[in-house]
């Protein structure tokens, strides 16, 4: 059985509701991509760390009834999950503001159990994380998360690494480009937007933008609705069909996209189905509010994977 783990961090999320009130509710980037594997028929874990707090243990129910693994979670006493809020003006424009310094997520490179988790990853067909996962860790669980992930490659896994890029995130951008460059000769597959690399090489085109990214297989999302697929020296545009419904929230539009591409590639479809793919079940997600669409919602895995 084809078998992922997704690195990274779920946090207690605040979305602004009526009459100044807000719904609690958790979100990730790397969550959100384990939810729809797991709903596209992939057997997915997600690694992280929670509190042993009743948060955290909603959040495990919750990704447990996703049919997402969840026995890499590890848990640290005392500490508690990350938090956000999102506010919305009448333009429907989002603002986020974030409490997450002492999230237990950030300890995952510095526990007891750090070690086995990492030797753990060799044994997965792919392993996803993204910059956001890079962020939240020092430099030196970045270096062993790098080492660990180039120990499972050298052993047959495949290593995908999303550029989801969030500047407040890190300390100054030649940080940020730094790790990237590392992270892209980490990664088998790199599922990355000139959204987020803009930011750190900014004024450069697409061509070049790509060039940066040395994995051997490469999709660059690009701001019209398309996608640049490069594998094996050869980059094809892949257009996206227009969603069926009115878009209403594009959240998890990237993680949808990562989800449905990678459950294509794991079951032997080529980079250029696999991007249709992507950008199939990220049109349909788009056209619901928040991360995860309901089940009912998911398009049919067949129609998914042509």
């Amino acid at each position: 059985m084809t078998k992922v783990a997704c690195i990274g961090e779920c946090m207690i999320e605040l979305r602004q509701a009526p009459g100044g009130f807000y719904s609690r509710g958790f979100g990730g980037d790397t969550l959100n991509t384990a939810v729809y594997l797991s709903r596209l028929g992939i057997a997915t874990d997600y690694i992280t760390a929670l509190g042993d707090d009743s948060l955290s243990e909603e959040m495990i129910a919750g990704w447990q009834a996703e049919g997402v693994n969840t026995s890499k979670v590890a848990r640290v006493p005392g500490k508690l999950p990350g938090l956000y809020m999102i506010e919305t003006d009448a333009g429907g424009e989002r603002r986020f503001f974030h409490w997450r310094e002492s999230a237990a997520a950030r300890l995952l490179m510095d526990l007891p159990q750090t070690g086995v988790i990492l030797n753990s990853l060799a044994a997965y067909h792919a392993v996803y994380f993204s910059a956001i996962t890079l962020s939240i860790y020092g430099e030196e669980g970045r270096a062993r998360l790098f080492a660990a992930l180039s120990r499972a490659r050298q052993e047959g896994t495949r290593v995908a690494f999303d550029t989801n890029f969030r500047a407040r995130g890190w300390p100054d951008l030649d940080v940020a480009r730094r790790v990237f460059t590392q992270a892209f000769e980490t990664a088998d597959i790199a599922l990355a937007s000139s959204e987020d690399l803009l930011p750190l090489w900014p004024g450069e085109t697409n061509e070049a933008l790509l060039a940066r990214i040395v994995s051997l297989e490469a999709v660059l999302k690009l701001a019209e609705p398309a996608s640049i697929v490069r594998f094996k020296g050869a980059a094809e545009e892949v257009r996206a069909e227009p969603p069926a419904k009115p878009v209403v929230d594009t959240t998890a539009a990237g993680d949808s996209f990562a989800a449905a591409y990678l459950a294509a590639r794991l079951t032997g479809a080529d980079p250029i189905a696999a991007a249709c793919a992507g950008h199939h079940l990220a049109g349909v997600v788009v056209c619901y509010p928040g991360a995860i669409i309901p089940r009912e919602a998911m398009p049919a895995p067949a129609k998914v994977a042509q």
